[in-house]
């Protein structure tokens, strides 16, 4: 009996308690609304009907404690599209309420229930009572018994992001304009440097500039054309498969919006906190990132004041760094890639004579010079030593000085030939002498000063002692060596340059190539000796110098480096390979050097270098359309095709990948570099070597595993060529150790599930034939083949590429596994790298 009370009187307390709680009113927020009368609070947020975007309280990164009220897309990659509080933000959300006041959209303080963002309609008369956030980003306030009528919206004041379906424009009523502004930096969205502003112009030809602290103008777009539907000076906005531009024009107002065609493609365009106009695109295909379609200005340094004061550009690498005597202001910052700061001495000037000034050749002068009477370079010097404020000066004909800080300095390692240099002399610090420690006698400091002026004496005397015995002792071991690789080269040399007879010559007359031997003083001053800024690039061979001859005609000069005994063998290798070949699609060697310990090799010059440097480069890979690329598969095929079949010997490359394609102005591709080429007799099918050379990626696995090559070799390498070509993603990119895919196993499979449109590159869009994709991808994994018998021969491939031939089936490529190559004794970092080895056999 008494457990049975006891047992009433729990399910007693339980019923009360259930009838209180119901009693208690408890409202819940729609998925994606706020009514009037509710709040978002804390972790509390809405999501669109569409479920594509959020709204809600953020943190804008790890090292960042403020908190603002915004919306993003809800992706496993927060990206931010909107934020309200972005110049006001809190730190706890939790005292914080984001909800409808008396009309206006407020973030209000709870404990002093003062607003900290509003959305201000102090004229309202209208009955706001809901918020909603829409599918397409759009945050809305307006009267839930009249959606259609628009109290206040977000994509009327856009932050650094412009989504499709919203406007940038200008009111002709108010003269203001919308604009788009970035973020300060990647951790903080408080209102940037840079800003995007429509300019209405004349006639209704509006264009949109680009705006340092709202008073600098960087960039434009040129003006808008309506054939066209694009900007003058944004040639990449012809991708109008994807996205739907207009330019809308009436009395009350002029703005420019986009849609996309099809609504499962999301798309943002969006003004980066470096000053860069982006228009992006969600990848379907990884889920995880963001792809560039086009960026504006295309180069980083381009963009005014991204280095703050006192800080460089970097032409060649995009990159800041502080003038020299000049640290930045704030590391943190420059961590964030927040450059904007600038950079600050290290050591303060001493004015007057007391300061030194540093050469720095420069194409682009510092901003706001000060023009100065004085007409010679001792006399400008002068005058900015008699300023203490004077940071530099120049004198090229006339005097200009620069007083405060250096803003928009700009270098270049490599200086275009058909632009002026200019010198410009920045004032710095001398170096200190440090001083004794004043604690010290008088005696002590005689004795240290005595002691420095012996001591250093010495350790030069010994250092010189050890260098020259060094040098006696590696030049002794090495001169002969030297002598006979020397004497080798030479001996080629002598060679070629024989009569070119049947009887000579294993060559036809034909094939054979006019060579000339170029003088060392020829060359020296060709490339203006050898300077860095006409340095193109560097391999195990050594430096390849951009020149210039007497005649005007640009050639590239591969300078053999004297400690590279693989470089000598390469460099007779490619002299006696080469030059007896002539073909559209193989580069031309021009004639060499060999001149005392100078060995050198001069090639036509190619403007559009190699084409890696455009494929696998976001901003440059938009110049290659589907057209482009083609034709450079075909060429390239076609250059293999004469390599293999259509000269009188068979040449095997061995080392074919895309930064051995470079690309002339028109870009036909031309193959390079034959230093690690052999030559096949008439009926030789195979050869095998001990020593494994080629690039990891593009090497076949009877190649890697048994040092075994051939045609097949070269075919295999095509077959990884075409993907990344048609991809623009590169062999080993996919690698994952958990699931080991390469490009070729990633497209197989994508191939047999009847996807193949997830190979191509992205950025193509819809503009390619679909017959001709299928057809490279297809010829692309019948090369990369696991078995060599089974890949076809390049005239095969020659005739497939040009015709609509049947096409076996692809078996499955093979697993290239870093794990592979470790039995085999060598390092394989990246597909950039050409590797040699020795394989343990």
């Amino acid at each position: 009996m008494d457990r049975i009370r006891k047992y009433s009187w729990v399910f007693l307390c339980v019923l009360l308690n259930g009838f209180v709680m119901c009693s208690i009113p408890h409202h819940t927020i729609a998925e994606d609304t706020i009514p009037v009368g509710e709040s978002l609070s804390g972790n509390q947020k809405i999501v669109s009907r569409g479920g594509r975007f959020e709204l809600g309280f953020f943190k804008p990164g790890k090292h960042s404690q403020n908190h603002y009220i915004g919306i993003w897309y809800k992706f496993s990659v927060q990206t931010i599209v909107w934020v309200a509080n972005r110049d006001a933000p809190i730190l706890d959300p939790f005292a914080s309420m984001f909800k409808i006041l008396n009309g206006d959209l407020v973030l209000l303080n709870n404990l002093s229930q003062m607003p900290i963002w509003s959305t201000y309609l102090v004229s309202n008369t209208l009955n706001a009572n809901e918020v909603v956030l829409g599918d397409d980003g759009n945050l809305v306030l307006r009267d839930g018994s009249n959606p259609t009528v628009v109290i206040w919206q977000s994509f009327d004041y856009p932050t650094d992001t412009w989504l499709p379906g919203g406007k940038l424009g200008f009111s002709k009523k108010t003269n203001q304009s919308q604009k788009l502004t970035s973020w300060r930096s990647r951790e903080d969205p408080a209102t940037g440097l840079y800003s995007i502003v429509a300019d209405p112009g004349q006639n209704g030809n509006s264009q949109y500039h680009t705006y340092w602290n709202n008073s600098k103008p960087y960039w434009n777009s040129g003006k808008w054309d309506e054939k066209s539907k694009t900007f003058l000076l944004v040639p990449e906005m012809r991708l109008n498969f994807i996205f739907n531009y207009s330019y809308i024009s009436n009395v009350n107002e002029s703005y420019f919006t986009y849609s996309v065609y099809n609504n499962s493609i999301i798309s943002r365009f969006v003004i980066d906190f470096t000053g860069q106009i982006n228009q992006l695109r969600w990848s379907e295909r990884t889920k995880k990132e963001w792809n560039l379609f086009w960026s504006k200005p295309e180069q980083p340094c381009d963009v005014y004041g991204i280095c703050g004061p006192f800080g460089n550009c970097n032409q060649d690498t995009g990159n800041c760094e502080c003038l020299p005597g000049f640290v930045s202001q704030s590391s943190a910052d420059w961590s964030l890639r927040d450059s904007t700061g600038g950079c600050v001495r290290e050591t303060p000037l001493k004015c007057g004579n007391k300061d030194m000034f540093l050469p720095i050749p420069t194409l682009n002068l510092p901003d706001n010079p000060q023009s100065s009477d004085r007409n010679s370079s001792e006399e400008c010097k002068s005058a900015c030593e008699d300023t203490c404020t004077c940071s530099g000066y120049t004198f090229d004909r006339q005097c200009q000085l620069w007083d405060g800080d250096i803003k928009n300095f700009k270098f270049f390692n490599q200086f275009p030939s058909s632009r002026k240099q200019v010198t410009f002399y920045l004032r710095k610090a001398a170096t200190d002498v440090r001083s004794p420690d004043p604690r010290s006698t008088t005696g002590g400091r005689k004795m240290q000063a005595i002691g420095r002026k012996i001591i250093i004496p010495v350790c030069v005397l010994v250092a010189a002692i050890m260098g020259v015995l060094g040098y006696i002792y590696l030049f002794k071991k090495n001169k002969a060596n030297k002598r006979g690789r020397l004497k080798g080269i030479q001996e080629v040399l002598t060679n070629l340059f024989k009569s070119n007879t049947p009887n000579t010559s294993m060559f036809d007359d034909r094939e054979t190539q006019e060579l000339r031997i170029f003088n060392l003083a020829c060359l020296v001053i060709a490339t203006n000796n050898f300077c860095l800024k006409n340095k193109l690039g560097e391999g195990g061979f050594g430096p390849v110098y951009k020149g210039k001859l007497q005649n005007e005609q640009e050639i590239a000069v591969k300078r053999l480096s004297t400690n590279s005994r693989q470089g000598i063998e390469e460099f007779k290798n490619e002299v006696e390979l080469i030059s007896k070949l002539q073909h559209r699609n193989l580069v031309k060697l021009l004639g060499c050097c060999v001149e005392g310990e100078e060995n050198m090799l001069v090639y036509e010059y190619m403007p559009k270098r190699s084409l890696d440097a455009f494929l696998f480069d976001p901003r440059k890979k938009v110049h290659l359309d589907w057209d482009t690329r083609f034709n450079i598969i075909g060429g390239i095929a076609r250059g293999l095709l004469y390599l293999h079949r259509d000269s009188r010997l068979r040449v095997i490359h061995r080392d074919l990948k895309v930064g051995n394609i470079l690309l002339d102005d028109n870009m036909t591709p031309k193959i390079s570099d034959f230093g690690m080429a052999r030559i096949f007799g008439a009926d030789q099918i195979i050869a095998n070597t001990n020593r494994v050379v080629g690039t990891f990626g593009y090497m076949s696995p009877e190649y890697i595993m048994g040092g075994i090559f051939s045609e097949k070799s070269d075919v295999f390498s095509f077959g990884v060529l075409i993907l990344e070509i048609v991809s623009s993603k590169r062999n080993n990119s996919f690698y994952n150790p958990e699931q080991p895919l390469n490009l070729l196993l990633y497209t197989w499979r994508l191939w047999n599930e009847g996807k193949w449109t997830e190979v191509v590159d992205e950025a193509l869009g819809y503009l390619y034939s679909p017959l001709e994709v299928i057809k490279c991808i297809h010829i692309g994994l019948l090369c990369v083949q696991n078995r060599a018998i089974d890949r076809p021969t390049m005239a095969e491939v020659d005739l497939m590429l040009s015709s609509e031939t049947d096409r076996p089936a692809p078996e499955e490529p093979p697993y290239n596994l870093p794990a592979s190559s470790d039995k085999l004794g060598f390092h394989c970092s990246n597909n950039n790298v050409t590797l040699t080895a020795v394989v343990g056999r």
